[in-house]
């Protein structure tokens, strides 16, 4: 049989103070990346153990010390499976070490420990006094934005993020530019736990497509309709006002993907995402290098000929068929210059990691270019491709050759930037979104948009108050935190300890939502808090009011994180 962690049935408790703490539901996590700076509860608690499992001549170290946040709080705040995990080592009963685990950390209890219980076969329960709490805000307010849960994961690991690269034969739209906020925040995330990353935009200003361009702009130009396959939008109209170039295709094309790169430019910085790179695909394939790289591929004996194309032996690599580079016409494939972008990267460039973020319609590609690595000698774990799913908005096609898109631009004006981007962060990008515009528009909890960024303001409201009434921080080490036990203000302190693992979770997973739902967590404590507990006035004793301007200002510094890590605005009124 399974057991949870943390086990409901038969308990038996050991406390030396009555009561226990009242907490809400956290989801199990690992200590391990809870309050990274310094020596957390976690690790006293897991010294603790380890020492008294020592005492009882069993040989253990705080590693193997496994904690864990209860799901259910009447478990506890932390919580071990060390006497299970140690039982068949030591030969003795799990119910049997963690009844007498528990008596020895009664009888000499951790900092901040309140009770510790044993459950089920033989898990290990702690309760823990809001001290622990307190510690925890002295830590954030000390480290500050900088500091607070910014873990050392990557150790300047070099990054390449490559996102967007919308083809510039049109406005960006919902659809091509909806994981822009994805790719930067996963950017902002990875900066910030080590990384050195560089956000890339690959520029495809080349190929039929820019042909293609060219023939649609200048049949506006003769007054004519574009070709049925070209490009039909009005913005095709404008561009060939703006023309004055010979009958070229090519620079007709080049001409018209200039201004459209332009727009999309600006596009991205009212979102503000800002481009270390915009690389261009014609300096790879006009450049020598897609035939450099399959003459590389050749000399390793992974291409050969067939009915007059060049092949790939991808199936060596697990794909699930050889792929074509050069078609017997001579025309490169996009696998072909994929694979001379991805040697730039990995190759000439030496990126650590290459993480590429594609819209749902290019997942067939991914095996191919995994192999295609992986015969150049890359080891194909650096390459990492997360695939966005479609966005759902009452727009029809999003098609630029149709002319029937929603462009993104038109997006932020309806909602503006801030909504645009935190919005297209609340799910996993391989989770398909709709979008109900209605919501977004709402100045109420129902907008998570309005309802976090209005926290932020409440928070900057209670500091201009008290600057108004001539009522200042006192240093905190002249604080008596231990004023704070509400409920409201332990909840808002037990969000805030989540940080740090949040954080981590979200750069491990490349799930940048895990800090959207967590600050809409601590949002949400804090608006509660707001309405419960007032920070100065009347009825209000001045030492609490320090204490709660102190936590006022620990959540000010957990959520400027968040939003930041978002690309979202903090705003001090709204």
């Amino acid at each position: 049989m399974l057991y949870p962690l943390s086990y409901e049935g038969g308990r038996t408790q050991h406390t030396d103070v009555p009561g226990t703490l009242q907490l809400r539901c956290l989801h199990a996590t690992r200590t391990s990346a809870i309050l990274t700076a310094g020596m957390s509860i976690a690790d006293v608690l897991a010294e603790s153990i380890a020492a008294e499992l020592k005492a009882l001549d069993i040989e253990a170290t705080p590693a193997d010390v496994h904690l864990e946040r209860p799901a259910r709080p009447e478990h506890g705040d932390f919580s071990t499976n060390v006497a299970l995990a140690l039982a068949k080592r030591s030969g003795r009963k799990p119910r049997d070490i963690a009844e007498q685990l528990a008596a020895a950390l009664t009888a000499s209890p951790p900092r901040h420990v309140d009770a510790v219980e044993v459950a089920g076969p033989g898990f290990v329960n702690f309760r823990l006094r809001p001290s622990w709490l307190h510690d925890v805000l002295v830590e954030i307010v000390t480290a500050t934005e900088s500091g607070y849960a910014a873990p050392d994961l990557a150790h300047g690991e070099r990054t390449q993020i490559e996102f967007v690269s919308a083809n510039p034969t049109g406005p960006v739209h919902v659809g091509n530019g909806w994981f822009g906020a994805y790719g930067d925040a996963l950017a902002r995330i990875l900066t910030r736990t080590g990384s050195k990353v560089t956000r890339e935009y690959y520029v495809n200003d080349t190929g039929g497509q820019i042909r293609l361009l060219g023939e649609s702009l200048l049949a506006r130009r003769r007054g004519e309709a574009p070709p049925k396959e070209g490009y039909q939008g009005e913005y095709v109209a404008e561009l060939a006002g703006a023309y004055e170039g010979p009958d070229d295709v090519v620079e007709a094309g080049r001409f018209a993907a200039e201004q459209i790169l332009a727009n999309i430019r600006t596009t991205m910085d009212r979102l503000n995402i800002h481009f270390d790179e915009w690389y261009s695909q014609a300096s790879i394939e006009e450049g020598g290098k897609v035939a450099e790289v399959i003459e590389e591929l050749r000399a390793r004996g992974h291409v050969y000929e067939e009915g007059g194309a060049t092949w790939f032996r991808a199936t060596t690599f697990g794909d699930s068929r050889d792929r074509v580079l050069i078609k017997s016409n001579g025309d490169v494939t996009y696998l072909g210059g994929d694979l001379a972008y991805h040697r730039n990267k990995f190759i000439e460039r030496g990126f650590d990691r290459v993480i590429d973020i594609f819209g749902a319609d290019t997942h067939g590609q991914v095996a191919s270019l995994h192999a295609g690595v992986q015969a150049l000698g890359v080891d194909p774990g650096r390459l990492e491709v997360r695939i966005g799913q479609m966005i759902s908005l009452v727009s029809g096609r999003m098609s630029k050759r149709s002319g029937t898109y929603v462009r993104l631009d038109d997006l932020i004006d309806e909602i503006g930037a801030d909504s645009t981007r935190l919005l297209s962060l609340l799910s996993s990008i391989d989770q398909a979104t709709t979008l109900d515009l209605d919501i977004v528009k709402e100045r109420s909890a129902e907008n998570p948009v309005f309802y976090v960024q209005y926290a932020h303001a409440r928070i900057a409201s209670i500091s201009r108050v008290a600057a108004e009434r001539g009522v200042a921080r006192r240093p905190i080490d002249e604080v008596d935190l231990g004023l704070l036990e509400h409920p409201r203000e332990l909840e808002v302190l037990r969000t805030l300890v989540e940080l740090p693992r949040v954080v981590e979770e979200a750069a491990v997973e490349r799930a940048p939502y895990k800090v959207t739902n967590w600050v809409r967590r601590l949002a949400a404590d804090f608006h509660s808090f707001y309405h419960d507990c007032y920070v100065m006035g009347e009825g209000v004793a001045p030492e609490l009011t320090q204490a709660r301007l102190w936590l006022v200002e620990a959540a000010r510094v957990g959520l400027a994180i968040g939003l930041d890590l978002l690309g979202v605005g903090a705003p001090d009124e709204m």
